[in-house]
């Protein structure tokens, strides 16, 4: 497994990091209570394979319900194996509001104690705003908090996790270490970031790198009202090769063949799912014209891209 360097934090980090949603909530297509999930021993096994084939990057959240107890449990013996990123719980008020200095500096420090108790470790890698918005990454308050838990050695470096591309400008001029952002063959709009985090020495790590499990063998059969997200996804299936056999494999090496991406996360629950993962960084990148016809493939309409609103509208069951 490849690693690269998340941005300037000189934190070196495999090109694929392990998705830890689908190990503590119920997550993804097909997936819609406990049942449909690993058991908690069958999760700690997957975590340590996941290691033990090279993967060092985990990212979880407070949200993620048992997700960062049962990396707590995996990794409390061989912590120095690998590189941990979590997430702050909300924090805005029940009216929308960011609150005060003392309110807010509490909140972020308790859930950041939580996180450390149940991940057993004394310091997390990555420590990252969950759902930044620009009212929260306009807030200067939100951005001292968090950096002076870098201060205390808790924390190595602090990031955010963005939506969109206006989101992700804004958390690149405020100076966040790592920004955690969707980008996949479909909608590439945080594309028009690359540079400009580059050049600020920005770690990028992409999400939604597989729409849930859309850009894989789960895209077909989808419910009618994405009907022209499933044609558009079997427009891919035109660029497999031996050497690309699945769309899986190809939306991984996409975003893997933009230089100014560290990582890709990828939502795993099964060691079936894990090695399609492994193998899609097995050193062969897209080449230019591949890459090309990759992007020219981007679907025309982003903004009707919303899983979050699909999940809620039953889209993906």
């Amino acid at each position: 497994m490849k690693k690269r360097v998340l941005g300037k934090t000189g934190i070196a980090v495999s090109e694929i990091a392990f998705g830890g949603v689908e190990i503590g909530i119920p997550y993804g297509i097909g997936v819609n209570s406990e049942a449909d999930m690993l058991s908690r021993d069958e999760a700690v096994s997957l975590l340590h394979e996941a290691l033990d084939k090279g993967i060092n990057f985990f990212d979880t959240a407070r949200l993620y319900g048992e997700s960062e107890a049962i990396m707590g449990e995996a990794f409390h013996d061989r912590r120095d194996r690998l590189v941990l990123a979590t997430k702050c719980k909300h924090f805005k008020n029940n009216d929308g509001q960011i609150p005060s200095y003392q309110v807010l500096k509490k909140i972020i420090e308790s859930s950041l104690e939580e996180s450390l108790g149940l991940l057993k470790t004394d310091y997390v890698d990555v420590f990252m705003l969950h759902q930044a918005d620009l009212e929260i990454l306009a807030n200067d308050d939100v951005k001292e908090i968090f950096t002076k838990l870098k201060d205390t050695g808790k924390v190595r470096a602090i990031g955010a996790s963005t939506y969109t591309s206006a989101e992700t400008k804004r958390a690149i001029e405020k100076g966040w270490d790592v920004i955690q952002l969707p980008f996949n063959l479909m909608d590439q709009q945080q594309a028009d970031n690359f540079n400009f985090a580059e050049e600020k020495g920005t770690g990028i790590v992409v999400r939604s790198v597989l729409m849930k499990g859309l850009l894989s063998d789960k895209g077909r059969g989808l419910h009618p009202a994405l009907q022209q997200v499933e044609q558009h996804i079997g427009k891919y299936r035109e660029l497999l090769t031996d050497e690309i056999p699945e769309i899986s494999t190809l939306a991984t090496k996409f975003a893997l063949s933009f230089k100014q991406v560290s990582a890709v996360l990828v939502g795993i629950d099964r060691s079936e799912y894990l090695n399609r993962a492994l193998h899609s960084v097995d050193g062969r990148l897209l080449n230019a014209a591949e890459l090309s016809e990759s992007k020219a493939l981007v679907y025309p309409d982003p903004s009707f891209l919303d899983l979050p609103q699909w999940d809620r509208l039953g889209w993906l069951k």
